[in-house]
């Protein structure tokens, strides 16, 4: 479940400490803030039952578990049958995200890969899924600006 806002300055301020310290405790969060340890459990669990707080996953480099080339393949499927390529593909476990696009490609997979025999393979598999008309894949050389959302946590904060 994703947000559709809802977070005002204090939950702005909230996740950037912890985007700033993951694993501080409620009550250092409740500290460094000058608000109730009540208050910041509270404010917690609302922003993770809103869906503002998502997995642990993101903060796992896939390189670091023996997959260190990304890819982004863009897919285009017969329209009829996305329920089915989206399930096939949650089952490759090379697969980390997959987001649906408007124009001319409907998906877009990010993958990991060991190499890039492995990259091909994993391709192929892509290609090969019923459904699937054409892929096109790049693979990524270098992250320029890393995964972020300090900036915006700042503006909503206040301290832009």
């Amino acid at each position: 479940m994703r947000t559709t806002g809802g977070v005002d300055a204090t939950d702005a301020r909230l996740l950037l400490a912890l985007t700033e310290n993951p694993r501080a405790s409620v009550l250092a969060l409740a500290e460094r803030l000058g608000l109730s340890r009540n208050t910041v459990q509270a404010r917690l669990a609302g922003l993770e039952a809103r869906g503002a707080v998502t997995s642990f996953e993101r903060r796992i480099d896939p390189a670091a578990l023996g997959y260190p080339l990304t890819a982004f393949v863009t897919v285009q499927v017969v329209q009829r049958r996305l329920a089915e390529v989206a399930a096939a593909l949650d089952g490759v476990p090379e697969v980390i995200e997959v987001l649906g696009l408007s124009g001319q490609a409907d998906l877009l997979v990010q993958v990991v890969a060991r190499d890039a025999d492995d990259l091909y393979r994993i391709a192929g598999q892509l290609l090969a899924t019923e459904g699937v008309e054409r892929t096109t894949t790049s693979l990524v050389m270098r992250t320029l600006v890393e995964h972020r959302l300090a900036p915006l946590l700042k503006r909503l904060a206040g301290q832009a």
